[in-house]
């Protein structure tokens, strides 16, 4: 008799925004649905895997190399083809999990398992520990009682062929499997949940989950560079790292040119593996053409603080013969901080030249390379 986990990841899941379902969107460098995979493959008293799949997703999910089963046009429809698909090969118990919570712990899988013996289903649950209100035209109407409240999450567990039986006198439309399992007569049994449990829903949640497993596996430290060459043209000015410096000539570029704050730019988009400020701000769309750089900087540390990372560190070097950077490096400094929301002794900027050698020694523009640490909040 052997025991399976069902892990559910056949929906579209179009509030946690990206291009992909949020279950094949990347946490930590994996697909979010990998980690709760790695998370049962690993769990003892599991035997069986399997991933319920939409099927346009077969192609990503063949990768795992686990058993697929398409799923049903709902959730519920989904869990019934992957416990159909178990009929008849001696399955004696079943885990039932979203794919979208990627930090199902071994020892919540344990206790679930552990609770099965005694009971028909078990599964995990947080109290309900806040004020609960009842809203009407954004305003708050009402009270509600909390006691006896609880926050469900998955995975939910059952002897198989009651949650088969329950499954197939089920008409639909049910929330979660104790529901299906409850219409039918069955006793769940509550288990203590885990707050780090959760289930990713909203943008916001992802940088959650990253804290959560950043925590789990000590300290995330990033570092990121950053390169960017810009010509001289006609003018009496440039801009380097958010100071206007007079100059006989001019920077040209697409945006106002600022080299010193596209490389630092870059080499925060590097730390956090997200391309660069072309892939953010493309070239190609002329709302971008003549745009001060500090917009894509702080869009830049906008990430950082999305991701769960805080900016230990960061150092920008510009290359040229003139304009002389020495007496106004402070001032790039100060403006920088204040672009990033920083303090400034987090901030280097200096300059060298190039001993006339190169396009930047003959001063036909200036070139500028950037370095920044990240470290996990």
């Amino acid at each position: 008799m052997t025991t399976a986990a069902i892990i559910v990841a056949a929906g579209r899941g179009t509030r946690a925004g990206g291009d992909l379902p949020k279950q094949w969107q990347q946490l930590a460098g994996r697909p979010v649905v990998a980690h709760a995979l790695a998370a049962f493959g690993a769990a003892k008293g599991v035997d069986r895997v399997i991933l319920v799949i939409h099927p346009d997703d077969r192609p990503r999910a063949e990768s795992f190399g686990v058993e697929l089963v398409e799923g049903g046009a709902s959730r519920d429809a989904s869990v019934r083809n992957a416990l159909e698909a178990l009929a008849g090969q001696d399955v004696a118990r079943v885990l039932i999990h979203d794919g979208a919570r990627p930090l199902v712990s071994e020892a919540l899988i344990g206790r679930l398992l552990a609770a099965l013996e005694g009971a028909e289903g078990a599964a995990p649950a947080v109290p309900v520990t806040d004020a609960l209100w009842r809203g009407a035209g954004g305003a708050v109407a009402g009270t509600q009682d909390r006691t006896g409240l609880w926050r469900a999450q998955t995975p939910q567990t059952f002897r198989y062929e009651a949650i088969l039986a329950a499954h197939r006198a089920h008409p639909g439309g049910s929330l979660d499997d104790v529901e299906v399992a409850r219409a039918a007569g069955l006793d769940v049994v509550i288990v203590e949940g885990d707050e780090d449990n959760l289930k990713l829903t909203y943008p916001g949640d992802f940088a959650r989950a990253e804290r959560i497993l950043a925590k789990e596996n000590g300290m995330d430290i990033r570092t990121g560079n950053g390169f960017d060459v810009h010509k001289f043209g006609p003018g009496d000015h440039v801009w380097l790292c958010g100071v206007k410096v007079p100059h006989g000539k001019g920077l040209v570029g697409h945006s106002d040119a600022d080299v010193g704050m596209h490389a630092l730019t870059d080499a925060i988009y590097g730390a956090l593996c997200e391309g660069d400020i072309g892939v953010h701000f493309p070239p190609s769309d002329m709302q971008w053409k003549g745009a001060a750089s500090h917009i894509f900087l702080r869009h830049a540390m906008q990430r950082v603080a999305e991701r769960g990372f805080t900016l230990t560190h960061c150092d920008v070097t510009l290359i040229c013969e003139r304009p002389k950077i020495g007496p106004v490096a402070a001032s790039m400094r100060a403006a920088l901080a204040e672009i990033m929301g920083v303090a400034v002794e987090r901030i280097s900027v200096k300059a060298t030249t190039s001993e006339q050698l190169g396009f930047t020694g003959r001063e036909e523009g200036i070139a500028a390379s950037a370095t920044a640490t990240l470290v996990s909040a």
